[in-house]
């Protein structure tokens, strides 16, 4: 194993049954490194976070985390800490003592209230935690993590029900610990929030590893982008975008959007689009908006996880929204 990776996965299967969850995953994340795991619903991002955190083992492949072979028992070395499927905590105890609980069953090498500055939730340590939204009981799991100055985090959706300021709050803990030598792996369906974090990702899809690399060589594997032209002859440029070539108009069939008789939305690779530009004002039409309908970081998600969507499956690695808290979300409104 490199000296430098704090996890190295290879060939790794999971099965449950008959279902596939995870196979062949290669998996390598450095000390120091945020690394993201992305895909559709079901794609194994949850059961191959388990494995990480000692939840389950491989059934095939090898896998080494912190240096230390792990071998078809629940063990791993120390310096690991996270959660999936949300974070377990005691509704009727307060953050406070919930995190006094945790530090007495594992130990820690951080103070209680040194944590609870991290995430922002000083001023509520002393609530009980059945009264917290989805995104404080999100930050109250992190700060559990953090007890033990983990030199491996791992997060499943970490940002799930945070407003932006939250986000902003964990975010700011997640890029200061990966500074200091701790390495992150997490999860997340939001591209904003890998964009923000991560310096690589794995994209799964069905299971398998669709990509993996830096963040930014991911926005460039589709050459296929969409993007909506605001012009002030809507007649005039449809005709000239129907004889450009290598460009598609779109319909509502295609994207989802609001009616707006006065954009164009149009399919195809930067230099088709430069093309429809020069003749649209060659013309005299006149461009009063150029932007992506979608960011570049997403269409490539769509563009190589297209037809492996796993919500058509029996998916047992738990990546599925529907598991989300129906309780608050982070302003403290009830859901309906």
């Amino acid at each position: 194993m490199r000296e430098d990776l704090v996890v190295r996965a290879r060939g790794i299967t999971k099965c449950f049954g008959e279902v596939v969850a995870l196979d062949g995953v290669d998996l390598d994340v450095a000390q120091g490194q945020v690394h993201g795991l992305v895909g559709p619903n079901g794609a194994g991002k949850t059961t191959l976070l388990g494995l990480l955190l000692g939840l389950g083992v491989p059934d095939g492949g090898e896998l080494e985390i912190l240096g230390s072979p792990v071998r078809r028992t629940l063990a791993l070395p120390d310096g690991i800490a996270g959660f999936v499927d949300g974070p377990g905590l005691y509704p009727a105890l307060t953050a406070r003592q919930n995190l006094v609980a945790l530090e007495r069953l594992r130990g820690g090498g951080v103070g209680i209230d040194e944590v609870l500055a991290q995430v922002g939730l000083t001023d509520v340590a002393d609530d009980r935690v059945r009264g917290f939204s989805l995104g404080m009981r999100q930050r109250l799991g992190l700060a559990a993590a953090l007890l033990t100055r983990p030199r491996l985090l791992v997060l499943d959706e970490p940002a799930n029900g945070l407003d932006p300021a939250g986000t902003r709050q964990v975010h700011r803990v997640l890029t200061g610990l990966a500074a200091t030598g701790t390495s992150v792996v997490l999860s997340s369906h939001r591209m904003d929030d890998l964009a923000a974090l991560c310096s690589d990702v794995t994209l799964l899809a069905a299971g398998r590893v669709v990509f993996s690399g830096p963040i930014g060589k991911l926005a460039t594997q589709t050459d296929q982008l969409d993007y909506r032209v605001r012009v002030s002859d809507p007649t005039a440029a449809r005709r000239i975008a129907e004889d450009t070539p290598g460009l598609r108009i779109l319909t509502d069939d295609d994207v989802l959007r609001r009616p707006d008789v006065e954009a164009l939305l149009v399919r195809g690779p930067e230099p088709a689009l430069d093309d429809l530009i020069a003749r649209l004002v060659g013309a005299g039409v006149a461009v009063r908006e150029l932007a992506p309908v979608i960011a570049p970081l997403e269409a490539a998600f769509l563009a190589l996880t297209r037809g492996s969507d796993a919500s058509s499956r029996d998916d047992p690695s738990g990546d599925d929204p529907s598991r989300e808290d129906p309780g608050r979300d982070e302003q403290g409104e009830e859901e309906h």
